[in-house]
């Protein structure tokens, strides 16, 4: 999944104004403007689109989980990831919603999608672990999918 597809359903989800997203970014040290998210969330072929990058992804995410939970006492906002994939990006997206397994399998069962606790451990184990699962497309768009019926009921 592209970045922008990310952001344009975590925003829909959860019904961001173009003001709260720069919030959001504040909160991880980058600093966009509206125009600039408005570029993002654009769709591909929209005149003044703006690709988004894992760099700035990653700052999003970081940003939501600090807006969604604070930061730990005594550290620092964590330097971002250069390189993002869905597993670590369904892994933010766990922390900063602070979902345990039932919790995303019962959002997966909303989108029709079914996995067992196993399945969905693999995708948050270490990429040198035995037992580690690329988490796929499918399975990511699903996800929220399954997060847009729970809290906009669509």
């Amino acid at each position: 999944m592209l970045n922008n597809d990310i952001l344009r359903r975590v925003r829909f989800v959860f019904d961001f104004s173009n003001e709260k997203m720069v919030e959001i970014f504040a909160k991880a040290n980058k600093t966009v403007t509206t125009e600039q998210v408005i570029a993002i969330l654009k769709k591909e072929d929209d005149k003044g689109y703006q690709a988004c990058n894992d760099l700035t992804m990653c700052q999003f995410l970081d940003g939501l989980i600090i807006n969604n939970r604070g930061l730990k006492p005594g550290s620092d906002i964590p330097e971002p990831s250069k390189k993002l994939n869905n597993n670590l990006i369904f892994k933010k997206l766990r922390i900063a919603l602070e979902l345990r397994e039932e919790d995303i399998i019962a959002t997966l069962e909303l989108a029709k999608f079914r996995t067992s606790k196993s399945e969905l451990s693999a995708l948050f184990r270490n990429p040198g672990h035995k037992n580690f699962k690329v988490c796929g497309d499918q399975f990511l768009r699903n996800f929220l999918k399954g997060l847009s019926i729970k809290h906009r009921g669509m």
